[in-house]
């Protein structure tokens, strides 16, 4: 990591800069030529762009009931009894967040309320490059499994056997999800989106991706698909104090750093001494990591920061605005209440990321590259739309009536009124 001593936030933006958002630009290009050949040509261009891209197409695209059981078979006991507790977390958290509003009354005649409705029908993507995350087939699939969305489709790349990782079909299956594709890349983003023989088009597409992932997303969603997020590379920020664990600190760090080289780490501290321990625990720790050099591409983009103060780190945090934010503090309750800019935030030294990537409840799918300023992670209310309702008696519209006729001649549109008084006029 770069040590960067008391630098002024106004006049250092660079170090809230993110690696890698130049490479979604590069690729629109070449992904908008994806887009319009499986759209042209549905399953026939999906099988040769999984040769072109990963060697090999799958015989059938479609993930068989025979597949699904031989998934749940094989899969280590273990490993399905981490995926239940962490489905049981998950639904436990976000089943509160299904909630009906009472209709308002907003004056004596006039009542108005919202109905949350499920979108019809949502396309899941989990990526399956280095990692097949299976932990995002629940970060989705529980939220639009409560929402209730009638038709759930998921694509994802398949291995070198020509099938789908057993978890990620396991966990498919806890959340309900029949329709599973072995389709990875943009190509399965424009699956979803424009529909071939096989793979039906969806309203909305969800889940996180590389480069041509997101790309493909931002196209598709100028043809009216809509999508959850662009969602970069991954990012942690951690705060923390002379009270932190040099240990946990670079453990944390590293989590993220190993997710790809493209993936940026920032550490904030008020504390020398603590910034130093964690550069040296970081070192130890690099070597002992299957993906080392992942987390070593990742740590030479990335900067530690001495600050004056913890008001200073907070004020750094809130200008990255991370996807993950550790308040690794004495007293972190106390910083949360200043943090206004974050995806997700871990309070005190023994709330690691990890938790909540997997098994603490909350959802993983975050905005990133500062995204979160202005939009939250997936929620229930992501895979739901809020239709509105009134209902006015012939006193309500009686009562509304002058503020609407007034307002509607004021805008030069006369019929708007006219739809008022017409109605008063027969009631009497």
């Amino acid at each position: 990591m770069k040590f960067v001593y008391y630098p002024e936030l106004g006049k250092s933006q660079s170090l809230l800069a993110r690696p890698g958002d130049e490479a979604v630009m590069e690729r629109r290009e070449k992904t908008a030529a994806i887009l319009a050949e499986v759209q042209q040509n549905g399953d026939a261009a999906l099988r040769r762009l999984a040769v072109q891209f990963e060697g090999q197409a799958p015989d059938i695209l479609a993930v068989t009931e025979t597949e699904f059981i031989a998934a749940e078979s094989g899969l280590a006991d273990d490993l399905k009894n981490a995926i239940q507790q962490a489905y049981t977390n998950i639904r436990r958290f976000h089943e509160p967040q299904i909630k009906q509003e009472a209709p308002i009354e907003t004056m004596p005649g006039v009542s108005c309320w919202r109905k949350s409705v499920a979108i019809g029908k949502v396309g899941l993507y989990i990526p399956g490059g280095t990692a097949p995350l299976f932990s995002t087939v629940l970060m989705l699939g529980i939220p639009a499994q409560l929402a209730g969305c009638g038709e759930i489709i998921l694509c994802s790349p398949m291995q070198k056997d020509k099938k789908i990782h057993p978890a990620v079909l396991f966990a498919a299956r806890l959340c309900g999800i029949q329709q599973v594709y072995k389709i990875g890349g943009a190509q399965a983003i424009a699956a979803m989106a424009y529909g071939t023989e096989s793979v039906p088009k969806v309203w909305k597409i969800f889940g996180p991706g590389n480069s041509w992932v997101t790309a493909a997303k931002a196209l598709v969603s100028l043809d009216g698909v809509a999508i959850d997020m662009l969602a970069g590379p991954s990012e942690v920020c951690v705060v923390a104090d002379a009270s932190a664990n040099p240990a946990f600190v670079a453990a944390d760090l590293l989590s993220q750093a190993e997710h790809g080289a493209d993936s940026q780490v920032l550490l904030i501290s008020d504390s020398e001494a603590l910034i130093q321990a964690v550069e040296k625990a970081l070192a130890v720790q690099l070597e002992a990591l299957p993906r080392h050099e992942f987390a070593r591409q990742s740590l030479e983009n990335s900067h530690a920061i001495l600050v004056k103060n913890l008001d200073e780190a907070l004020l750094w945090a809130n200008a990255y605005a991370p996807e993950h934010l550790i308040l690794a503090t004495e007293h972190p309750k106390q910083w949360a209440e200043k943090v206004q800019d974050a995806g997700s935030v871990f309070l005190g030294h023994f709330s690691p990321e990890s938790a909540g990537d997997y098994a603490s409840g909350t959802n993983h799918t975050l905005p990133t590259s500062g995204q979160a300023r202005t939009s939250a992670g997936v929620s229930v209310d992501s895979f739901l739309k809020k239709i509105t309702f009134q209902q006015i008696t012939a006193e309500g519209l009686s009562n509304l009536a002058p503020s609407i006729t007034t307002m509607a001649k004021a805008e030069g549109l006369e019929a708007h009124a006219r739809a008022v008084e017409i109605r008063l006029k027969n009631n009497t």
